[in-house]
C-alpha cells in the first residue's frame, strides 16, 4: 500500500516591515528634521494626498516617507526634490522658505510667480508706496534729499560723495564708519570676532540710526550692502540711490591706488574674484534709481554728471 506523501505547508507570507515610529525621548530627534517632517505632512494634507500616493508619485518608499515625516529620516537633497515634485512644491518650501509661512504669503507668491523683472520691480515699488511714505509727504521729500551711492569698492563713492555733498550743501556720511561707531570696533574686527552675520546686523542698525538723524545727506554705502535684502530694501525705500559703475580693471586700479592692502588687492586671482562679485551683485545694483558709469571720466566730470542725475530725481530711472 502506497503511503501518501506529506504535503509541505507553504511558508507564511512575510509581514510587511512596520512603519517607523517617532522615538519617545525628547533628544532623540533633530528639531530641524522634525520641522521638515511637519512641513511635508502639512503639504501632503493640503494636497489631499495619502502617504502611499506621495510614495508612488515620488518613487520614494512609504517607510522612507514615514521616517521623513516623523523627523527621523535624514533625507538627501535628491529625495527632497522628488518629494517636493510629487507635492507640486519646491525644495525651498519643504526646507521652510519664509514665503511659505502663511496662506497670504503663498497667495502673494503665486501672484508674482513668472513675472518679469520689470513687473517685479513695479510690484516692489507699489508695496513700498502702500506701506511706506506717500508721494509728496515729508518722508518722500527726505528720500529725494537723501542720496545713497552704491557699487563696488573703487567705484568712487567716497570721492564723488564728498564732492556731491558740498555742491548740495548737505552732510556727507560714510556708512562704513557709522558701522564701526555702532560696533565699537573696526570692520575687520567685527568680521574676525563676530562673523559676517553680526556685521550685517550692525550695518542695518547703523543705517536705521543714520537715516533717522539725517533728512538730507549724501551716503557712501559699503559695496556688500546689497547682500542683505532687508537692509538694501530700506535703502531703496528711504533714499534716492545711484549705482556708480566702472570697468573691473578700473575698480582694481583705484583700490590699489588708494593703498588698499586687503587680500582683494594682493591676490593673483583678484580680478577673477572681482568679476565674480560684480556678476553676483549686478542685478541688485541695477535696482538703483540712477546709474552712472565713471570709467574714463575725471572726478570733476563725474561730479557734474552725478549732480545732473540727482537734480532730475523725479524721473524713475536714468542711465548715463
Amino acid at each position: 500500500m502506497a503511503i501518501a506523501a506529506k504535503r509541505k505547508k507553504p511558508a507564511p507570507a512575510a509581514k510587511p516591515a512596520p512603519l517607523a515610529r517617532r522615538p519617545a525621548g525628547r533628544d532623540a530627534v533633530s528639531p530641524l528634521l522634525v520641522a521638515l517632517g511637519e512641513r511635508v505632512r502639512n503639504l501632503r494634507a493640503r494636497r489631499g494626498m495619502t502617504r502611499r500616493a506621495v510614495s508612488i508619485a515620488s518613487d520614494v518608499s512609504e517607510r522612507h516617507l514615514a521616517n521623513l515625516e516623523y523627523g527621523i529620516g535624514n533625507a538627501s537633497i535628491l529625495v527632497l526634490q522628488q518629494v517636493a515634485q510629487a507635492l507640486d512644491s519646491s525644495v525651498a518650501e519643504l526646507a521652510g522658505d519664509v514665503s511659505t509661512g502663511s496662506p497670504e504669503w503663498l497667495m502673494i507668491r503665486e501672484v508674482l510667480r513668472g513675472r518679469s523683472e520689470a513687473e517685479l520691480r513695479q510690484a516692489r515699488l507699489g508695496l513700498g508706496e502702500l506701506f511706506g511714505a506717500a508721494a509728496g509727504s515729508e518722508a518722500e521729500r527726505s528720500r529725494r534729499r537723501r542720496i545713497a551711492l552704491i557699487g563696488l569698492r573703487g567705484a568712487g563713492k567716497s570721492t564723488l560723495g564728498k564732492r556731491l555733498a558740498e555742491t548740495m550743501d548737505v552732510p556727507f556720511v560714510e556708512l562704513s564708519r557709522e558701522v564701526e561707531k555702532t560696533a565699537g570696533c573696526s570692520i575687520r574686527e567685527i568680521h574676525d570676532l563676530y562673523g559676517s552675520n553680526a556685521y550685517r546686523r550692525y550695518e542695518r542698525r547703523a543705517l536705521d540710526e543714520t537715516l533717522g538723524l539725517h533728512a538730507e545727506a549724501v551716503f557712501a554705502t559699503p559695496g556688500g550692502i546689497v547682500a542683505e535684502p532687508a537692509t538694501f530694501n530700506q535703502l531703496l525705500t528711504r533714499c534716492t540711490t545711484v549705482w556708480l559703475q566702472a570697468a573691473p580693471e578700473e575698480h582694481m586700479a583705484r583700490v590699489v591706488a588708494q593703498g588698499d592692502t586687503r587680500p582683494m588687492a594682493q591676490s593673483r586671482e583678484a580680478m577673477d574674484d572681482l568679476r565674480r562679485i560684480l556678476a553676483g551683485r549686478e542685478a541688485f545694483y541695477a535696482k538703483a534709481d540712477f546709474v552712472l558709469n565713471t570709467s574714463g571720466e575725471t572726478v570733476d566730470r563725474s561730479v557734474e554728471r552725478l549732480r545732473g542725475l540727482v537734480d532730475g530725481v523725479s524721473r524713475p530711472l536714468a542711465v548715463a
